[in-house]
């Protein structure tokens, strides 16, 4: 509890200790009546100078005069306790409004706590402590055991464990050593590191994480503009039904029906018919909701930069994914040797050799299947043919490794190969050797992924790729895929999601996941564009609506789950907070509801749905 909130408790404590004294002395006339200005100013004077500054301001209809009007209309009728008592409940449940949400707040920035307060600078033999702001590019930074990383960059000496639960929601750490990158935001669990900084503090991981989180709430959704609109017009209309509850009923019957007006009694539901209006309920609960569930997704590693992007993905049926580093890894391993007419080791040795001078990642994947270091004294003769392999000569023998059209360039027959991937075909001395068969490595969670979407209701799953069309269809079948299209260029892909958005009714979502530069550009077409983000492009993740922090395609499911019980809350809240103040006011201009139920509709009604909007900040793990 902050100190604004301790001095509203002690004021609250008072004007109660006070008004119950009062209630309890035999006293009338305007001794009472002064007396019981004191609870009340004690409690009220803050809502009244707020309510007599919109007046000045010409923004009069706000809760402020609501509740203004009504208690003091309640005091000039004589009921000193009731006025008072609507004053203190009603700032009762401003202050537990004020705790709820700042509570939650702290939550998210407890959450969010990655902001590092320095970087270590390795000086003179001596460590110095400096603004992350202040580090270059290319600087080598000092990361202690239970520090966090500050900038990203690359680990040039040291190992260790990364505790990366701030950005990506897994509580498993991740080892990190010499040649590793490493982003910002992590905690070093264990060993000293040297770091070596790739980006300014600027163009960091945790930088871009928190500018995302704070400008979060600048994008509304529909129903939190709905809601500020229905605010705008609700407040002054119930407002003129008060004053005519009050004014109207009683001419009537003075006039048309020759009874006694009893202005003290419409005057009083009108007042009670005032508190009852009350839209706290509303206008606090449903921005409440989406921010708790933008916070609660943050913690799951799920970083979406706007309610109406969270309201949207709430309505996503079909989603369409990317194949290479969303659903694969992004890596080509050796996944076989095959025909070969020597030993495989061997074959592998004479590749690796003959495309050491390639940085293709075809050649960096035959290198890392060898295992040794490469001698280029063993390699001359190095000759790169565009769009088929290369040729060598490796001690002394002259060696091709390439595709097909490589070896029927060379008039030499080869083995077809039977399995989907990237076949590099070797030749030695002339004569065919054998094959090897490169794959790009499925993700572990991404056939999962594909079956978590359908328990959430999504109703198509479609991959894109610019593939061959084998590896499309082998991929598209292992994980479960409705739809597969391969052999796509970048503008192939937009035009694929266009055809996908124009099938869709209005009211269904299609969501788009990348992880690549060129994908930036159906990011931004899709209804909701979500990108990876510990991998993926800056392009990406500045087009994207939501930004994945651990590559796990897993997480597109929960951040459909998690959008949707967000949305579920604010529905409930609006449906709960609306019909009981719509009863309550029927019951108050019957003369049914006294001030007493009017609380009730006010605070009470504000406390449950605050109560039931902190639900989104939690999200149960997958």
């Amino acid at each position: 509890m902050n100190k604004k909130q301790r001095k509203m408790l002690i004021r609250i404590l008072i004007a109660a200790a006070l008004m119950i004294l009062l209630s309890l002395l035999p006293i009338d006339g305007y001794l009472r009546f002064g007396l019981f200005m004191i609870p009340y100013l004690v409690i009220g004077y803050d809502i009244l100078k707020k309510a007599w500054k919109g007046i000045r301001n010409r923004q009069v209809f706000d809760e402020n005069f609501l509740m203004a009007v009504a208690t003091l209309g309640a005091i000039l009728l004589g009921d000193y306790s009731e006025g008072v008592a609507v004053m203190l409940f009603y700032q009762i449940g401003e202050l537990f409004q004020s705790y709820a949400v700042g509570r939650s707040r702290r939550n998210i920035s407890d959450l969010m706590d990655i902001r590092p307060d320095y970087a270590n600078v390795e000086t003179g033999g001596k460590l110095e402590k400096v603004d992350p702001d202040e580090v270059e590019i290319g600087s080598v930074i000092i990361v202690q055991p239970g520090e966090k990383v500050p900038i990203d960059g690359i680990i040039i000496e040291g190992k260790t464990a990364l505790n990366t639960s701030a950005l990506t929601g897994e509580s498993l750490p991740r080892d990190a050593s010499e040649g590793d990158e490493i982003i910002s935001g992590c905690i070093n669990m264990t060993g000293l590191i040297r770091v070596r900084t790739t980006k300014e503090f600027g163009e960091s991981t945790v930088s871009k994480i928190l500018e995302l989180v704070e400008n979060s709430s600048s994008r509304k959704s529909k129903s939190e503009n709905f809601i500020s609109k229905f605010a705008r017009y609700y407040t002054p209309a119930v407002c003129y039904g008060a004053l005519a509850l009050a004014i109207l009923p009683p001419l009537v019957r003075m006039g048309f029906m020759g009874l006694s007006p009893e202005w003290g009694d419409w005057i009083y539901r009108a007042l009670t018919f005032l508190v009852i209006s009350c839209p706290c309920a509303l206008v606090i609960s449903i921005p409440l909701s989406f921010f708790a569930g933008i916070g609660g997704a943050s913690n799951a590693g799920v970083l979406v930069k706007g309610s109406n992007y969270l309201e949207t993905l709430s309505q996503v049926k079909c989603v369409v994914f990317d194949k290479t580093g969303t659903m694969t890894q992004g890596v080509f391993e050796v996944s076989g040797v095959h025909h070969s007419s020597i030993d495989e080791a061997q074959l592998l040795e004479y590749a690796a050799l003959a495309e050491s001078a390639s940085s293709h990642p075809i050649s960096k994947s035959l290198q890392r299947a060898y295992g040794k270091s490469i001698d280029r004294t063993r390699v001359t003769d190095i000759e790169e043919i565009s769009g088929n392999g290369v040729t060598a000569t490796v001690d002394g023998k002259p060696v091709a490794a390439g595709n097909a059209k490589l070896m029927n360039r060379l008039g030499i027959s080869y083995k077809e190969c039977h399995h989907v991937g990237t076949v590099v075909h070797i030749a030695i001395d002339g004569a065919y050797a054998g094959h090897i068969l490169i794959s790009d490595l499925v993700k572990p969670t991404a056939k999962e992924s594909i079956q978590s979407l359908k328990k959430a209701g999504v109703t198509k799953t479609v991959m894109l790729t610019g593939d061959s069309r084998p590896v499309a269809e082998q991929v598209a079948s292992e994980l479960g895929f409705d739809e597969v299209y391969s052999e796509l260029l970048p503008a192939d892909k937009v035009a694929k999601v266009e055809e996908l958005l124009a099938e869709k009714s209005d009211k269904q979502k299609l969501a788009f996941v990348g992880d690549g530069i060129n994908d930036a550009p159906v990011l931004s077409r899709a209804d909701i564009g979500i990108a990876m983000g510990a991998m993926g492009s800056d392009a990406a993740i500045e087009a994207a609506d939501v930004v994945l922090m651990d590559d796990d395609p897993l997480k597109v499911a929960k951040a459909i789950r998690i959008s949707r019980k967000c949305l579920r809350i604010v529905y409930q809240n609006i449906y709960f907070a609306i019909g009981v103040k719509a009863i309550c006011l029927v019951l108050g201009a019957l003369g049914i509801a006294n001030m007493w139920m009017a609380i009730f509709a006010d605070v009470g009604v504000m406390i449950l749905a605050v109560l039931n909007a902190i639900r989104a900040l939690f999200v149960k793990k997958l």
